[in-house]
């Protein structure tokens, strides 16, 4: 019985099993309620003949009734009953019910027992049987008693573990940002908890205009699910945004200069993340660069249905080789094409491979590469399995068609010129060169205008 009363945090799912283990081992018929506020719920009930397993709809307390229950409820107890089908003697409404019922399961022996954990009434456990035979007596008072309070301690433990959970997710949520208006780039995020864990995370997603006006996007995960992982993220994302908005240059040199912050203040972060910036290369083009620490590749989706893994750029984690220069990578983006930036919850399984997640992956946001960029990261989201070990962030940016202009509302740097987007090297139309690990000084770079 404790193994099925403790093998679920789901208060609900462990009564209903254990209602279905006393019939017919020890009773005839079984019901578990649980008192919410001032109503009670009958959770399960349980019997051997047909048509006994019935459920009441959730019903109000009365402080002065005198049926059993009732007074179970408020804390008497335990109780055995006989001689329980004289309806003739029922003395109010709720009393007249509760002998109705005994009746119609042909009830002949009964006992109630308080459902109880740290001093409050949690609900009750009726016991039943039907013939002399079984008739329960006083001395299965005491086991009824003590199968009661293990049963009322489970409840408080899986109510007290998703009243952690809910915090938690309510706290991880907080951290989160807002995401700005980027048109005409669209951009949308999501985040799902792990389902069976009652711990903050360190997974997370960010946008904001960087000083000259370009769109910056981040993905990141801090390893850990614990509180210290919450706390890291935080840090990590404002150090990231500050560095960003610091001083101009590639995002190489960004996360270059965070690495350095993180060894400087010894906070000893183990994280992966991205970090991209989208840029003009001529009216009506696009393109994407980005350094890659120890991340999932971003995945590029186009709107005829192609999609491949932006795998160059790619580095070592966040704080592991603060001397060595990280590389860039940049990537012409097409017309109302799609790119995805994601945590490894929405890949990773136990039973599969990490190459099996991304293939799958990819299929996935090619099915949906036509949607509207919130429904893409909605339907993304619900094709994860329901008991996902990890959590997912994820954040999309879409591309406009091509007809669109990009004209970005810019920040303005205090003694500075306003300037749609900063290309930081060309080579060709599309203004990317290739990924480079050369040092790159740490002062402001002469930064030409978008040809």
């Amino acid at each position: 019985m404790s193994t099925a009363i403790g093998s679920s945090l789901d208060a609900d799912k462990a009564l209903r099993r254990l209602v279905r283990l006393m019939v017919p081992a020890l009773a005839d018929w079984c019901a578990a309620d649980l008192l919410e506020g001032g109503t009670v719920r009958r959770v399960s009930a349980a019997g051997r003949k047909a048509g006994q397993p019935a459920t009441d709809l959730p019903w109000a307390l009365p402080v002065t009734s005198h049926a059993r229950l009732a007074r179970v409820l408020l804390g008497a107890g335990p109780m055995l009953l006989t001689g329980l089908t004289a309806r003739g003697r029922a003395r109010d409404a709720t009393h007249r019910r509760e002998l109705e019922e005994f009746e119609r399961l042909g009830a002949h022996t009964a006992i109630m027992a308080s459902v109880r954990a740290r001093g409050n009434v949690l609900g009750a456990l009726t016991l039943v049987t039907n013939t002399p035979d079984r008739s329960l007596t006083e001395e299965d008072l005491p086991w009824v008693e003590d199968l009661a309070h293990r049963v009322g301690l489970a409840i408080d433990n899986a109510r007290l573990y998703l009243l952690q959970k809910q915090m938690a997710q309510r706290m991880q949520l907080s951290l989160l940002p807002r995401l700005p208006d980027i048109a005409p780039l669209g951009v949308a995020a999501r985040y799902a908890p792990a389902r069976e864990s009652s711990e903050v995370g360190g997974d997370w997603y960010d946008c904001f205009r960087l000083a000259d006006g370009a769109p910056a996007l981040v993905i990141g995960d801090i390893a850990g699910h614990d509180l210290k992982a919450a706390v890291q993220m935080s840090q990590v994302r404002n150090m990231t945004r500050a560095l960003a908005w610091d001083r101009e240059g590639p995002p190489s040199e960004i996360v270059g200069r965070l690495d350095q912050a993180l060894d400087g203040v010894g906070e000893g972060v183990v994280a992966t993340m991205v970090l991209a910036r989208v840029e003009v290369s001529a009216p009506g083009h696009w393109r994407l660069r980005w350094t890659n620490a120890g991340h999932p590749p971003p995945l590029l989706v186009t709107r005829a249905g192609e999609a491949r893994f932006l795998k160059d750029g790619h580095d070592h984690l966040l704080g592991v080789d603060v001397e060595r220069a990280r590389p860039d990578a940049c990537e012409p983006l097409p017309p109302e094409s799609t790119v995805l930036f994601y945590t490894d919850g929405l890949i990773e399984r136990r039973t599969e491979s990490l190459d099996r997640g991304m293939t799958r992956l990819r299929q996935q946001t090619i099915a949906l590469s036509d949607l509207d960029i919130d429904t893409f990261c909605d339907k993304l989201l619900s094709m994860a399995r329901a008991d996902h070990e990890d959590d997912i962030a994820v954040i999309a940016l879409r591309l406009p068609p091509a007809t669109a202009t990009a004209r970005f509302r810019n920040a303005r740097r205090p003694g500075g010129a306003c300037r749609e987007a900063v290309n930081l090297r060309r080579a060709g139309s599309d203004g990317c060169g290739r990924s480079s690990r050369r040092a790159r000084p740490r002062g402001r770079p002469n930064l030409p205008e978008p040809g």
